[in-house]
């Protein structure tokens, strides 16, 4: 099943005022309190901090709330028109954002069904050129949630997306769900961009190790602390300490113990720990490295 795109925004409309709403369900939308701050501070690599999820908290309190605990900066993530621009806004707007913009898989084929493929890669483009958009994403492949019949565009997304990343300069955020071997098989064929990031790392050892081979970043999310999660836990054991990421992907994938509740920037110091005492780590020096490897993908917050 795909979605038909959202309409596009009338030209001239303020992108800072464009929100999602996550669908509450049974779920305990509260937040959940905030952990002991970081001595050493990190950033989160990926959060969709345009969708309202529970009570909510706007953009300014989310920095607020993340900085308080360590967390300085956060890659702001798009994934169509809409929330592209309001990610390009974001940065644009505050320091302690950057923005990444693409047309995630599950989108492209709505929008390639509707003939507004090239045209919204093209938005994508332009937004590229913003020089606190860093990177482009997410983008890539999910078989899991698009049928057969959306596979096709896709790939022709996902294969424009890495030539814009290339043009401009910029990393690129991943999106991989049930296609490790196809997306890392177009990687190889197209020529990945020099700075390739696999957000929310789902693979295993094998493809950890092959990932670090070829010099790609790999982040961890949340679910790297899920009890089902072993997969996680192996390929994070042999993922080379300098490719190693941190991220939220805000408002999903919330740590344990608070898996279900709403997630955010300032969450991070759950799962980072987690990561420290799973690879036997010293936290601040973990901490630390984890920050350049930030900086090293996206560049500084503060040009």
């Amino acid at each position: 099943m795909t979605r038909s795109p959202v309409p596009y925004p009338a030209e001239g409309s303020d992108p800072s005022q464009y929100v999602r709403v996550r669908e509450k369900g049974s779920r305990d939308v509260s937040y959940p309190a905030a952990p002991e701050p970081l001595a050493v501070p990190v950033y989160d690599n990926h959060a969709h901090l345009e969708i309202e999820d529970g009570v909510g908290f706007d953009l300014d309190e989310q920095l607020a709330r993340a900085a308080e605990v360590g967390v300085i900066g956060v890659v702001q993530a798009g994934g169509d028109i809409e929330s592209s621009r309001w990610s390009a806004w974001a940065a644009a707007s505050h320091p302690r954002v950057l923005a990444a913009v693409a047309i995630h898989p599950n989108e492209a084929p709505a929008y390639a069904e509707a003939g507004r493929l090239a045209e919204a890669i093209g938005v994508i483009d332009e937004l590229a050129a913003q020089p606190r958009v860093r990177a482009i994403g997410e983008t890539g492949l999910d078989f899991f949630r698009t049928d057969e019949d959306g596979f096709p565009a896709q790939f022709e997304s996902f294969e424009a997306h890495i030539a814009l990343a290339k043009k401009h300069g910029l990393a690129m955020q991943i999106h991989d769900r049930d296609a490790h071997d196809a997306v890392l098989e177009t990687l190889e064929r197209v020529g990945a961009p020099e700075r390739t990031v696999f957000h929310c790392f789902s693979g295993d050892e094998d493809m950890a190790g092959i990932a670090a081979e070829r010099g790609y970043f790999l982040s961890f999310a949340g679910n790297v602390t899920f009890k089902n999660a072993q997969n996680l836990r192996d390929a994070l054991r042999v993922t080379p300490r300098e490719r190693i990421l941190v991220e939220t992907d805000a408002p999903f994938l919330t740590p344990v113990p608070h898996r279900g509740r709403p997630n955010a920037p300032y969450l991070i110091p759950v799962t980072v720990r987690f990561i420290a005492e799973e690879l036997g780590l010293d936290l601040d020096e973990l901490c630390a490295q984890i920050a350049a490897n930030t900086v090293e993908a996206y560049g500084s917050f503060e040009d």
